[in-house]
């Protein structure tokens, strides 16, 4: 007597969880962060309101749980950050940032992949809306601040301290503030659109500031 298979509870979940993540980025998209609802979202995803909150408490909760998940979907499409032919893990280097010994040549292949990130239209939309968002919902903006950009600055932090472990930036610079010269004027031409972002603007940057991070004879 032919049995008959139970359903696979794990993979409908993980299907639900799809389509309301795809569901919350395209009303984002759509029509912008203050727009979207919980409701919105579960007619779009083809699911129930209360399957939404027994997974997430809230509105900012799910759309920054999708960013996050695009976000990492689409590093793996890609293939992950570039990383040059002999990086090697010196002086506590981070994963996912390389350190060849060129701190220029490193920060110049972590920015114009940072340029890419922000010129793909997949992103480009749903960042906006959540960067704009963020300014005037001081709540959405450090969580923003906390799940995404605080991991990725974490990484320049130590790989600018690593240069400063061999000599080649200055003892008294604070990485976090140089950070700041490097994505800075990456955001700035982002957001406002004022000239086009590029890997030739990226690299520009790296040179302009490295020149001013390095020891003075």
């Amino acid at each position: 007597m032919a049995t008959t298979k139970a359903p696979d509870a794990g993979r409908r979940s993980d299907r639900s969880r799809r389509a309301i993540h795809d569901a919350a980025l395209a009303l984002v998209t759509e029509q912008g962060y203050r727009r979207t609802t919980i409701e919105g979202i579960a007619a779009r995803a083809g699911v129930g309101k209360q399957t939404i909150y027994r997974w997430w408490p809230s509105k900012a909760a799910v759309l920054m749980d999708a960013f996050l998940d695009l976000a990492g979907r689409t590093a793996e499409d890609a293939g992950g950050a570039p990383e040059p032919d002999g990086a090697a893990s010196s002086g506590g280097s981070a994963p996912g940032f390389p350190d060849t010994g060129d701190l220029a040549a490193d920060l110049k292949t972590v920015l114009r992949a940072t340029v890419d990130e922000l010129n793909n239209p997949v992103l480009e939309a749903v960042t906006r809306a959540l960067t704009a968002e963020g300014i005037v919902d001081a709540k959405l903006g450090a969580e923003f601040v906390q799940q995404l950009l605080d991991p990725q600055l974490a990484l320049y932090v130590t790989r600018l301290r690593a240069a400063q472990e061999a000599g080649h930036v200055s003892a008294e610079i604070d990485p976090r503030i140089a950070l700041e010269l490097l994505i800075g004027p990456l955001m700035h031409r982002w957001l406002l659109r004022t000239l086009p972002l590029t890997h030739a603007y990226a690299d520009e940057v790296v040179d302009y500031a490295v020149g001013g991070l390095t020891p003075r004879a």
